[in-house]
């Protein structure tokens, strides 16, 4: 495998979570870690803008409420900014699909998700580059 191709691969595990709880940002790490996902976490909004000024992850798993403001609104700024970058919005209210996927949310999923259906949406994601 050539040098561009290794890279290419790295760069396209790398995934970004922003979630304000320990518990659902752990079980995350956990889920990404058996896939083998280069995994950063932060736990609001301003430290995930300052992550995507130094790192460009491929996804970006994005929780809706957060201490400093709504991951909905925050989308809108990520994909002007960063378009390149997938959004998976997480949240525990069905209410915030619409809002999410208009803003640019490419997958939103509801609070409480299995396991292979973040696998099927970070693989879906994945492809699609």
């Amino acid at each position: 495998m050539s040098n561009t191709a290794t890279l290419k691969r790295e760069v396209a595990k790398k995934v970004l979570v922003v979630e304000d709880e320990g518990e659902m940002g752990l079980l995350l790490n956990i889920i990404l870690n058996e896939r083998n996902f280069e995994f950063s976490y932060v736990n609001n909004l301003l430290s995930a803008d300052e992550y995507l000024q130094k790192e460009q992850p491929s996804i970006v798993i994005l929780d809706n409420k957060l201490p400093d403001g709504f991951g909905v609104d925050f989308i809108s700024y990520i994909k002007k900014k960063y378009p390149s970058i997938k959004i998976i919005m997480l949240s525990g209210f069905a209410s915030a699909r619409d809002v999410a996927l208009e803003n640019g949310a490419d997958i939103f999923m509801e609070k409480p998700f299995s396991k292979d259906d973040l696998y099927s949406s970070v693989d879906k994601l994945l492809r699609g580059k």
